[in-house]
Parts: C-alpha cells; structure tokens; sequence
C-alpha cells in the first residue's frame, strides 16, 4: 500500500482500495448490474460537457458554501448513502459519519447501514440524512423514519428506483446474498395474502409503491421529504407537484436497471421540469472537482459521492474518507477559480456546452 500522501486522487483511492480489502466486498462497493453499461455511461457523459471559462475575474476569495433544507456546509460535495460500509472497513459508518463531520458536510445514511442508526447518530459529528427504503410494510417503513428522525437526521431521501432487487452479477458469481434480501422476502412471507413469486423476482414491498408514499410520509416523517432515483423531466414535475422537498437524480450508480442513461445527460431537462420550485440534487459517477463544476453549472444545488468514500474508507478508514473529501474540495475550488466563478452564486448553464 502507498502511503496516504502519495495519493493524489480519487481513482488512486480505487486502486488502492481494490488492493486492500476482499475481491467480494470490492466487487460489492464497485460493480453495477448486468453488462455495467450503465456504470461506465455515468463516468463517459461527463466527457460530452465542456466549460467555457471567463477571464479577469477577481477569484482570489473563493467561497464554497451551500445551504441546504437549512443545513450550512462548506462545499456542495455531500456522501451518498451506500450500504454495508462495514465491508470496506470494521468501522463502517461511524468512521464514514465522523469524517463528514471533519469535512464539514452531510453524510446520508442508507437503510441498509451495517450500524443502527441511533449508533451512526451518536458516533457523527455533522448533519446526517436518511435514505430510506420502504418496507417491509407500512408500520415498518414509518418506523425506520422515526428512529431515524429521532437519531437526529434532518432529511428523509426516499428511493423510488428500486422495486425489485437487481441483477449484479458480479456479487451472484460471488455467492454474494444479501441480508435484506433475506429479510424482506421472509417478512413479505409472513404477511397475510401475500403474492407468490412470479418469473423468480422475490417479492418485495416497493414493488406496490405509488406516489401516494410521498402523501404518507409528509404527513409524519416532520422533516422535508427528498425523492431519490428521478431520470424523467415528467416525474420531475411529479415530484414537485406532490410536494416533495427536493430531488435527487440518481440511476443508483448503475446497480439496478442496466441500460439507464447517465445523470449528467438527464440533468438539464429535470432542472427545466423544476422550474427553480425546489432543490435539484445529482449522484452518479462524480470523481473529479471539475464533474461536479459541470453539475452546478447545469443547474443542481449539489452533488452526493457514492463509491469514492467507500475507497478512501476501505484503503485508510477514516482518514481516507477525509483526504478523498478534500481532495474533491480542493479540486473543485480549483475548477472554479480558473473557471472564473468565486462562489455558488456565480455559477450558472453559460459556463458549458453539452455536446448532444
């Protein structure tokens, strides 16, 4: 392993991630479903985006910070909820929590945790979102919000891509079956009426969801209510019509429908469809300074990193969660010095060209 200093980005992290921790749990932290087309697009797309930079401008002052649902940080670069970060390191989420506290921004907290949210709570010195997935019931779904809640996270972000689980071959060649899985098929067994199986998909919860969710959980989540996995300007304008807080454009990194097309290409138009009514937020391959320039110039009011802190956590704990947030940070300040924007405010579409 080099040492941490000789890293010098995210993609050094990656390899030495992949070195460090079990070909499963890497395997686990980095594939996507099926072919991975998906998975590469998200990276590709951001190659179709260019700036057009301005000149003379006084960027000697740069200023990064973002207010979000009330919540101050100092850069637009949050942690996306993942699962299981306890397979890249025994620390897991409480190492990931406190390193966004010492980066001064938000972690989101995924359902699938390897830690219970009230222990994430405690252990993080930051704000904290919660990703939710519903289920296995209703009763269960409401009370997964208010532990969450009540362990002090301040946003509920609901994921409405994931009806059925996926196909990720890479974890089925590695015998790889995943506890919710398990849990929620046996849950969904034990209910009353519930449907048998049809085409070998398991069973699951999401799958009957409608955006009357949203309806339900507005009415007692008491924090705002964010949609994550919108690819479409017309459940875009679903979403702000049914009163969810904000969105998140999100294909779930390629995990789930193979084939989905990159967030940054979708980004405009979903922007357009919110009309500026609520907050736009983006994930998807984001693993330079410069990427997320291009998504705040497009329109969204931050991005979320999914993998790059699971490689920092896996190589070096903690501390490489950290140096992989200042690295983005520090690369983002970078691009819009040069771009010449000196804060958020002057960040706007003129600053690139999307290449149809």
């Amino acid at each position: 392993m080099p040492p941490i200093e000789d890293l010098v980005n995210v993609f050094d992290f990656d390899a030495a991630c992949k070195q460090k921790i079990p070909k499963d749990a890497y395997d686990y932290i980095s594939g996507g479903a099926e072919d991975e087309f998906t998975l590469r697009r998200n990276r590709e797309a951001f190659g179709r985006v260019t700036f057009r930079p301005n000149m003379l401008v006084d960027v000697s002052r740069l200023d990064l910070s973002v207010t979000l649902f009330g919540q101050r940080i100092e850069m637009p670069i949050l942690i996306a909820p993942t699962g299981a970060h306890r397979r890249a390191h025994a620390d897991g989420e409480l190492a990931t929590a406190r390193a966004a506290g010492a980066a001064k921004t938000i972690m989101a907290v995924s359902t699938s945790s390897s830690y219970p949210i009230d222990q994430i709570g405690k252990a993080a010195t930051g704000p904290l979102w919660f990703q939710l997935y519903a289920g296995p019931d209703a009763d269960a779904t409401r009370d997964k919000v208010e532990r969450a809640v009540g362990a002090g996270c301040k946003t509920v972000c609901l994921t409405v891509d994931a009806p059925y689980f996926p196909h990720r071959e890479r974890d089925i060649r590695n015998r790889m079956v995943r506890a919710e899985i398990q849990n929620e098929m046996g849950a969904n067994a034990r209910r009353r009426g519930a449907p048998p199986p049809r085409y070998g998909l398991p069973v699951r919860y999401t799958a009957q969801l409608t955006w009357s969710i949203l309806d339900d959980l507005n009415g007692y989540a008491k924090v705002p209510v964010l949609i994550k996995g919108i690819l479409t300007p017309g459940d875009a304008h679903r979403a702000v019509e049914r009163g969810a807080a904000g969105i998140i454009v999100s294909n779930h990194g390629g995990r789930y429908l193979d084939g989905d097309p990159a967030t940054i290409e979708v980004l405009p138009g979903i922007i357009d469809a919110a009309a500026g009514k609520i907050p736009v937020l983006i994930d998807g391959g984001f693993r330079r300074g410069a990427d997320v320039l291009k998504a705040l110039a497009i329109g969204a009011k931050a991005v979320l990193l999914g993998r790059p802190p699971l490689w920092g956590l896996g190589a070096f704990g903690q501390q490489g969660v950290e140096r992989v947030l200042q690295l983005l940070q520090t690369e983002l300040a970078l691009a819009m010095g040069l771009a010449g924007r000196p804060n958020l405010a002057s960040i706007d579409r003129s600053l690139v060209v999307i290449d149809r």
